[in-house]
């Protein structure tokens, strides 16, 4: 442990200044419950502009972060050709190895919000802050020094 400066000041996941600007990184685990799925998924960085205080905060960030890369990826039409060792095992570490998409629609980023918080509500997916399970949309953050959010998605059986 760091005994110099603040908490927020040494944990960069926590926040980053750029110019006036308050950017707020946090590390996101992202899993799905299966067979396949045993293994340990490391934590991805996430960067937004706001440091969310609630789950639906949490939630609608992180959604508005991947619409806007989503969009702006799809529109560069510059894919990778291959993925070196590293990207593979950074894309593996986040739970998906792909090359990329091309074209098609922008996503919408209000559908998409919605989509997410009802899939939250449905209990499609569930969030834990460390092991500490996140319930309700507007239940607050227990940040603590290196909070780790894990997002779970949950199978569906047929049958049931």
């Amino acid at each position: 442990m760091h005994s110099e400066g603040t908490a927020a000041e040494r944990n960069k996941w926590l926040y980053l200044r750029k110019g006036e600007e308050t950017l707020y990184i946090i590390r996101v685990r992202m899993r799905k419950l299966g067979k396949k799925n045993r293994g340990t998924v490391e934590p991805v960085e996430f960067t937004l502009e706001e440091k969310p205080g609630t789950v639906k905060e949490l939630i609608t960030g992180l959604v508005k972060l991947g619409v806007k890369e989503y969009n702006e990826r799809k529109d560069t039409g510059q894919i990778l050709p291959y993925l070196t060792k590293e990207e593979i095992a950074q894309k593996a570490s986040a739970g998906k190895v792909s090359f990329g998409v091309r074209g098609g629609e922008d996503a919408d980023e209000d559908q998409a919000v919605e989509n997410a918080l009802q899939c939250f509500e449905d209990g499609i997916f569930r969030v834990f802050a460390d092991d500490e399970e996140l319930e309700r949309l507007e239940q607050e953050i227990p940040w603590r020094e290196e909070t780790v959010l894990t997002f779970v998605r949950l199978a569906m059986l047929s049958g049931w």
